[in-house]
């Protein structure tokens, strides 16, 4: 499998296809994502530490004025000093032709691989040192690879071009899932034909909680998308620090013929780093109980006072909860922000509710999932955010699912349903277990 080299931000890469199925000759099944551009963030090597600092191995391509496209492959992060690498090696692609075969040059086993230093920076064993600061290529002979600078990059030093890119594996999935569109209407159907356990309830709660920018009104907008067949924008989305919800609503679904699933999404206001932004724990535990009616309006100030009447029936109680996390942001939650929903999952946990997590814009986190949502379950990088959530939330990995929202698209597409209605039958069925629990 080859895919396109990607890059988050849209910075076109210099690589063609024909010179990346090259490459994949020497590295096997991967995917490209483009980290570092000199010509687009700086001829620098402070530059470069900072767009690929901490992504695993990765692979530095340099370009000169004779059209020489050569460089290093590392398994190492980037970091100043001398490391040996085993895995590290030299390469120069056939640009003569499409489809060339690509010249490997493997480290010495047990030589310095990289030796990084404050003026050359990548340093390939001193085979190959890209000073960027003078866009200039060296090489010595005595280095750790059996390379002269006439093979690598024809003696040419001057440097027009830099990129780094992170190298990724693509390996066996470690979540399975069907993607084809005979699934999606196979999750439609669980997702109507669904009776809930308790024959009082008609139905299901799902309250959607989590940071102020987390994608609960995305999702909602997402999943009622789906049911009506194009996008919709029913709840209103914003971006910024404060919470555009500041209503407690109730969502129910409506098919495509006129069918409605047994599902409610209940939306709030998002929870900020302190209570003067966001909402109250005190709320989320009213709505939990079915005290809060729909439309009422949070108060920042006061949290909601439940009246004389506070007995309610499981019917009006919330049955399941989902926190909705910013999958893209580098530090999953703050260290405040962990411990304000760990209080609150504890204080659930006292209700013996189900609680869920939506990890949202997957795609936005790993490139490779922007391009192919289908890739989500391939992706180490999706992998290591939910292991992540696991460890800050304490909730076990079965219990994070990761979604991708509709935001820009104008037409629906069957793997990002198939994500999004995936997520939906969890719920349903943590849901069911609670029923059973209580009956």
């Amino acid at each position: 499998m080859f895919q396109r080299a990607s890059t988050r931000r849209g910075v076109i890469p210099r690589l063609t296809t024909a010179e990346q199925k090259q490459l994949c000759k020497l590295l096997g099944k991967v995917n490209f994502h483009l980290l570092y551009k000199a010509s687009v963030h700086g001829f620098h090597k402070d530059y470069l530490h900072a767009k690929c600092k901490d992504q695993g191995s990765t692979l530095t391509v340099g370009y000169n004025e004779s059209g020489f496209v050569f460089g290093g492959y590392r398994t190492e992060n980037f970091a100043v000093g001398s490391v040996v690498d085993n895995k590290a090696f030299l390469f120069r692609l056939n640009t003569n032709m499409a489809g060339g075969e690509p010249l490997k040059f493997p480290v010495r086993q047990g030589a310095v691989a990289v030796c990084d230093n404050f003026k050359e920076a990548p340093n390939f064993g001193n085979s190959l040192l890209f000073q960027l600061d003078y866009r200039k290529i060296t090489g010595q002979s005595t280095g750790s690879y059996d390379v002269t600078n006439n093979v690598l990059f024809g003696n040419d030093e001057d440097l027009v071009e830099v990129e780094v890119y992170r190298v990724e594996e693509i390996r066996d999935p470690w979540r399975n899932i069907t993607w084809t569109t005979q699934r999606k209407q196979e999750l439609l159907k669980i997702i109507t034909d669904y009776k809930p356990y308790v024959s009082s309830v008609r139905k299901a709660r799902v309250l959607l909680i989590g940071p102020v920018g987390g994608g609960k009104s995305s999702f909602i907008n997402s999943v009622n998308s789906i049911f009506r067949g194009h996008v919709t924008h029913r709840t209103l989305v914003g971006s910024g620090a404060r919470s555009t919800t500041t209503v407690y609503t109730t969502y129910s679904f409506r098919g495509i013929h006129g069918t409605s699933p047994p599902l409610i999404l209940c939306d709030t206001m998002g929870l900020a780093e302190d209570t003067e932004a966001g909402m109250h724990s005190d709320d989320i535990i009213s709505i939990i109980k079915g005290y809060v009616y729909n439309k009422y309006k949070f108060n920042v100030d006061c949290p909601f006072k439940v009246g004389d009447n506070a007995l309610k029936t499981i019917d009006e109680k919330v049955h399941c909860v989902a926190y909705v996390i910013d999958g893209s942001k580098a530090t999953i939650l703050s260290n405040e922000m962990k411990r304000k929903i760990c209080d609150i999952r504890s204080r659930i946990n006292e209700l013996e509710i189900p609680q869920v997590v939506l990890l949202t814009k997957v795609d936005e986190e790993c490139p490779m999932v922007g391009k192919d949502v289908e890739t989500v379950y391939q992706s180490d990088l999706i992998e290591k955010k939910v292991m992540e959530v696991g460890e800050q939330l304490g909730i076990a990995v079965s219990y994070i699912l990761p979604v991708k929202n509709y935001w820009s698209e104008l037409e629906l597409q069957y793997a990002t349903d198939i994500l999004i209605l995936s997520a939906v039958v969890q719920m349903l069925r943590f849901a069911d277990d609670y029923f059973e629990n209580i009956v």
